[in-house]
C-alpha cells in the first residue's frame, strides 16, 4: 500500500462507582429496563445534578496509572444534541479544562515469536475527561425502545493523539488500556456489558509525509475485534478513494459487522456544533496536590513494569510474565505464594502459568469464561506448601499432580492429601529399591538394548516399570542414579 494509516481513539469506560455520575440513582448491568432512573436522570423540572467525589477519585486514579498530569481545576460542560437516549438533550462532560491532561499508554509489539518480548512504546494521549454516559436504544425493525439504566452512569473518555499507525498497534494499545484500567480497579471494562466502547478517527496519508490526511470517525465500536475489523476496513475504502482520485470527505461511519463494512452517518460535527457552554448547575472542581499524592498512594503496579520487575527480580522468563502480569489478581496470587516460600519462585509460577490457569479454564462457563482466581478454591499458601512438598521430595512430581488435583476441587491442604493417599517417598535404605531397579532392567532388555544403541529415551521404560513397582514412592532422582550404576 503507497499510503499509511494514522489511527486515534476515543475510549469510553464505565467508571465503577455504585451510583451515577451526578445522582444518587444506582446502577448495575442487567437490572430490567428504566428501573435504575430517577428526576435528575430524566431531566424532570426543579432537579439538579450533585457530583458524585468517588467518580472524580477515580479519574483522578485513572489518569495516574497513565502517566497524566492532574488539573488543579476542571469544570464541567453542556454538550448540546438531541437524541433521544439522552433525556436532557445535552451532556454533562467536560470541554477546556479537562480532569486529566496529557498521558501515555504502553504498548508491546508482537515480537518475532510467542517466546520474545515485543518492542514497547508509548502511545500519546490528548486527555481523560469524565462525563455521563447515555442510555441504550434497542432497534426491532421499524420501531426502536430505549432504557434509561445506562444513562448518567459515570464515563471516562480517554482521548489519544493520532500516534496510532497499524492494526496491530490498535490491539495492543486497547489491551494495555484495559490491563491497567482493571489492575486499578477502576472498571471491568467488559466491551460485552457495555463499560468500554471506542470511537476510531482513521486518515491514510501518502507514505514519507507528514502531513495528516482528511479523517472519518467510525462510532460505537463494543469489542476489540470489532475495531479491529473496523479499522482495517476503513483503511482499505479509504486507499481505493484515494487511488481513484477521489477527495476523502469528514464524516460519522458506523460499522455494519454482518456485512463487514463501515457506513456513512452523517457529516462530522466539530466542536462548535456541539455549543458547548459551562453548565450553571455545577461548581468547579478543585483537586489540592497532597489529595493528588494521596490517590496516588492507591495505585498498584503497571503491568509493563511488574513484568519487568517479576522478570529481573524472579529470573522468570517472558512466556511466564506474560501470562501472570496482565491480570492483577494473578500477580498478586503469585506474590502471596512466594511469601509463603520464597526459595522456588519459577516452580510457583509455572505450577500458575500451566497447571492452575489450565483448570481455571476448565472449571469457567462458556459465557463467562475462565474461572476468575479469586474463586479458586487453593489458597497462595496452599499451592507454596505443594511445591515445597515436591522440592523437599516428600512426594514425586507424579504425586504431585494427584495432589493438585484433589485441591483443586476440595481446598484441602496438600499434606493432608498427601497423608491420607499415603504418597510420601519411601527411603529404600535396605536395597529393596535397587532390586527392583535390576527386575525391571531384567524385564526390559529391548528397551536397554536401544538406551545402549544410543536411544537415551528408551531406558523411560525402564524407569515406568520402577514407578509403577512402588505405586509411584520412589525418588525419580534415586531411580535414574540406580539405573546408570547398574547399566554401567
Amino acid at each position: 500500500m503507497n499510503y499509511e494509516p494514522v489511527i486515534g481513539l476515543e475510549v469510553h469506560v464505565q467508571i465503577n462507582t455504585r451510583t451515577k455520575a451526578f445522582t444518587r440513582a444506582p446502577y448495575v448491568f442487567g437490572a430490567e429496563p428504566n428501573t435504575l432512573a430517577d428526576p435528575v436522570v430524566m431531566a424532570l423540572p426543579g432537579a439538579l445534578p450533585v457530583l458524585n467525589k468517588e467518580a472524580v477519585r477515580q479519574a483522578v486514579r485513572a489518569g495516574l496509572m497513565l502517566e497524566c498530569k492532574i488539573a488543579e481545576r476542571c469544570k464541567w460542560d453542556r454538550k448540546n444534541y438531541f437524541y433521544p437516549d439522552s433525556p436532557k438533550n445535552y451532556q454533562i462532560s467536560q470541554y477546556d479544562q479537562p480532569i486529566c491532561i496529557g498521558g501515555a499508554v504502553e504498548i508491546e509489539l508482537p515480537g518475532p515469536s510467542r517466546n520474545v518480548m515485543g518492542a514497547h512504546r508509548k502511545v500519546k494521549l490528548t486527555r481523560i475527561h469524565l462525563e455521563e454516559d447515555v442510555g441504550k436504544l434497542s432497534h426491532f425493525g421499524n420501531a426502536s425502545l430505549v432504557d434509561f439504566n445506562r444513562a448518567g452512569v459515570a464515563l471516562l473518555e480517554i482521548v489519544s493523539e493520532p500516534d496510532l499507525y497499524s492494526i496491530e498497534e490498535v490491539f495492543a494499545y486497547l489491551n494495555s488500556l484495559r490491563q491497567s484500567l482493571t489492575a486499578a480497579g477502576i472498571s471491568d471494562c467488559d466491551m460485552e456489558k457495555g463499560q468500554m466502547r471506542c470511537d476510531a478517527n482513521v486518515s491514510l496519508r501518502p507514505k514519507g509525509t507528514t502531513t495528516l490526511g482528511t479523517r472519518c470517525e467510525i462510532k460505537n465500536l463494543n469489542s476489540i475485534s470489532g475495531v479491529r475489523n473496523a479499522v482495517q476496513y476503513e483503511i482499505k475504502r479509504q486507499a481505493r478513494a484515494l487511488d481513484k482520485g477521489e477527495k476523502i470527505i469528514q464524516q460519522t461511519r458506523r460499522w455494519d459487522a454482518e456485512q463487514g463494512v463501515t457506513q456513512p452517518m452523517r457529516t462530522k460535527e466539530d466542536a462548535h456544533d456541539y455549543r458547548y457552554f459551562p453548565d450553571p448547575d455545577l461548581m468547579p472542581v478543585v483537586i489540592a496536590p497532597e489529595q493528588v499524592e494521596k490517590i496516588a498512594k492507591t495505585l498498584p503496579e503497571r503491568p509493563f513494569d511488574r513484568q519487568r520487575r517479576f522478570m529481573q527480580q524472579y529470573d522468570l522468563p517472558y512466556t511466564v510474565t506474560s501470562v501472570l502480569c496482565p491480570t492483577c489478581a494473578l500477580g498478586d496470587y503469585f506474590e502471596q505464594a512466594l511469601e509463603v516460600y520464597p526459595k522456588n519462585p519459577k516452580g510457583i509460577a509455572n505450577l500458575i502459568a500451566n497447571d492452575l490457569l489450565r483448570e481455571l479454564a476448565a472449571a469457567g462457563r462458556p459465557d463467562e469464561g475462565a474461572l476468575p482466581v479469586c474463586q479458586c478454591k487453593i489458597k497462595p499458601a496452599q499451592l507454596a506448601e505443594l511445591v515445597k512438598l515436591t522440592d523437599d521430595a516428600v512426594i514425586t512430581r507424579q504425586s504431585a499432580k494427584e495432589v493438585f488435583a484433589e485441591m483443586f476441587a476440595a481446598g484441602d491442604d496438600p499434606m493432608a492429601i498427601v497423608e491420607r493417599k499415603a504418597l510420601k517417598q519411601e527411603k529404600q535404605d535396605d536395597g529393596a529399591l535397587e532390586q527392583i531397579v535390576r527386575d525391571a532392567l531384567e524385564a526390559n532388555p529391548k528397551a536397554v538394548e536401544q538406551y545402549k544403541a544410543g536411544n537415551e529415551k528408551a531406558i523411560n521404560a525402564v524407569k515406568g516399570a520402577v514407578m509403577k513397582a512402588t505405586q509411584g514412592r520412589a525418588n525419580p532422582q534415586t531411580v535414574a542414579e540406580l539405573i546408570g550404576k547398574l547399566l554401567s
